[in-house]
């Protein structure tokens, strides 16, 4: 959602808040804004589109000033249309806010504050909480800060200066991440750590309810209880050529290719080859002994969560739900303390996972989190965790985080099977085997990329796709079509393959491209005939499957994968719908890490 980025210290506020900005990109956002205290007077330029929009009117407004204190904003329109009257940062007197979150009771104290004489200008939450910062405020920004955010109800991270304290930068948080950055005599304030890493590695992950304050003597965390807490700060170890493009043309073509070292890494950091085992933090599984699982997730990763399913059910023999959060959230679901529930998101602030992981714990359920972000809430909050090792994902459309949580949920199967006494330590050796060749197999499919962009030439103007699978692939055949839609905007729809016939089979006709993804698995056969009823009413047949396939001759293009075992498939199948997806969306000129509205964290709901 909205990024945030604050500065004090050396003189290079307008610098980094900027370059801070733009490394936010991926998050999403239709306009951008920032603060700067100099002279002691807030300067404040606004404007809708991209950073570029907002540097060209900086330029011309600001001059040559050493600016020491300031923040900024990309927005990700909730409350109000995006305008640059809407965009942030939010000024009330002496003061400028900017927020990423949603205020639940943003209206009530909306007419409070009218009746008591203040005008707004805006139609956000956001501007709420700058004027009620403003109606507590006594020369403490600090203080007023803590007054105002106990009013509050909903989710907020909230940088705030001002032009009468222009050495005093302060920030807080609920249910929004917001990081704290420590350098050689300057701080940061970011929503997400790459903002902020070409500065500093030394990072405080902020809790719900803190309040921190820094000035020229140092920094000070207040906790929920008002009294002050020390908040460990982490040395970040992943290296910044993660985050760049690193001569690729977008983070999401650089993130496929990536996919790979993503596995290798997640696999090295579970698996003993010597052993034939797997290791995951102690504790985290106990004895086996949960009468249900619920994996809850949002998006790709509830994609994930459903091939997931399969592969626990099938070798673990525990019965697995898998649960949209929104919904899961919106009703009373039925916990107990024989349930496993596993939040699985690659930032670990989505909002609705986060709040299903908060339902689990009420009704007394155990909670094992899948994660790609050490520290982020959803990490934190839950009993146990087991983290992926994809890096950090800038582009919006999730890739390398798809395939870290798929090999988590198989390698969680195995281990579960294992101390369940479902599968024999053999079993488990020879699957790991398997396991470990993915990386190298990776490779080889993604080797074959121009095959892919050659097919996007032939197909990029076309209206509508339909994606087709069976058993483990079906979740495939759902994520090849979200790929689709979100970065290209054509629409798509991915089905089982055992459903054509029960209404999709009505929008074949001639020379729709219908992607089956047919593997020489348990169920081949019966996507061979899927790709025979396709070929009978003029559909144009992708194939998906592995080299050699006689069905080769038989379909319009075939895209393949080399064999492995059936149950992993699905590591293999799912990237070339990403190199397709992601290829249309280039030659159709779409803007393919920053598509249009979206955001690479969902953080409100």
């Amino acid at each position: 959602m909205c990024g945030i980025v604050g500065y004090l210290g050396k003189g290079r506020a307008l610098e980094v808040i900027l370059d801070g900005l733009r490394r936010l990109e991926y998050r999403g956002y239709d306009s951008a804004g920032v603060a700067l205290v100099a002279s002691g007077k807030l300067q404040v330029v606004k404007s809708v589109g991209k950073i570029r929009d907002l540097e060209r009117r900086i330029w011309a407004l600001s001059g040559e000033e050493a600016y020491h204190l300031g923040i900024g904003h990309t927005r990700w329109a909730t409350h109000g249309r995006p305008n640059e009257t809407n965009a942030h940062p939010h000024v009330a007197g002496p003061i400028a806010l900017v927020h990423n979150g949603i205020i639940e009771n943003y209206l009530e104290i909306r007419k409070e504050l009218e009746l008591a004489g203040y005008t707004f200008q805006s139609d956000t939450d956001s501007e709420v909480v700058a004027q009620l910062v403003r109606f507590y405020y006594q020369g403490d920004l600090f203080q007023a800060m803590g007054k105002a955010i106990d009013r509050l109800e909903g989710s907020y991270a909230l940088a705030v200066i001002s032009e009468e304290e222009p050495q005093v930068l302060v920030g807080t948080r609920k249910d929004s991440p917001l990081v704290l950055g420590l350098g050689e005599g300057e701080y940061f304030l970011a929503s997400d750590v790459p903002a902020i890493l070409p500065y500093t590695r030394r990072i405080v992950l902020l809790e719900n309810w803190d309040r921190v304050v820094v000035n020229p003597q140092g920094v000070v965390v207040v906790g929920a209880d008002g009294k002050k807490v020390d908040r460990p700060f982490q040395e970040i170890t992943w290296s910044m050529a993660l985050a760049e493009k690193a001569g690729y043309k977008h983070f999401m073509q650089k993130e496929i290719f990536e996919q790979p070292r993503a596995l290798a890494d997640t696999i090295g950091a579970y698996v003993s080859p010597a052993k034939g085992d797997i290791f995951f933090p102690e504790g985290e599984l106990g004895e086996g002994v949960f009468s249900r699982i619920v994996l809850v997730a949002c998006g790709t990763s509830w994609h994930a969560a459903l091939v997931g399913r399969f592969w626990i059910e099938a070798q673990a023999r525990v019965p697995v739900d898998v649960e949209v959060a929104s919904e899961f959230r919106a009703r009373n679901p039925i916990l107990d303390g024989g349930t496993l529930v596993i939040p699985i998101s690659q930032s670990g602030e989505t909002a609705d996972t986060l709040a299903a992981l908060r339902i689990a714990h009420e009704k007394g359920a155990r909670t094992l989190a899948v994660c790609n972000v050490v520290g982020s809430s959803i990490a934190r909050e839950a009993q146990g965790v087991i983290y992926s090792y994809a890096g950090p994902e800038i582009g919006v459309a999730s890739t390398k985080a798809f395939v870290t949580q798929m090999v988590i949920l198989y390698l969680f199967s195995l281990k579960l099977g294992l101390v369940r006494g479902m599968l024999e330590r053999g079993d488990v050796s020879w699957r790991l085997k398997e396991v470990l060749s993915l990386p190298r197999k990776m490779e080889e499919v993604l080797s074959h990329e121009e095959d892919v962009s050659t097919l996007a030439r032939e197909l990029y103007h076309v209206q509508d796709f339909l994606y087709l699978g069976r058993w483990l692939n079906y979740p495939i055949a759902l994520e090849g079509a979200l790929k689709l839609k979100e970065i290209s905007y054509i629409h798509a729809e991915g089905y089982p393959g055992g459903e054509m016939k029960h209404g999709p089979i009505a929008l074949i006709e001639e020379g729709l491209p219908v992607v089956a993804i047919a593997p020489r698995d348990v169920v081949y056969e019966k996507m061979v005939s899927n790709v025979e009823e396709v070929r009978s009413r003029g559909g144009q047949v992708i194939l998906v499957g592995f080299s050699g396939d006689p069905l080769e001759q038989r379909v319009d293009r075939f895209l393949e994968v080399p064999p492995v075992d059936g149950t992993l498939t699905p590591f293999l199948t799912v990237l070339p719908l990403q190199l397709l997806a992601y290829y249309i969306a280039d030659k159709k000129g779409c803007d393919v890490d920053q598509p249009r509205n979206l955001a690479k964290s969902v953080t409100v709901e």
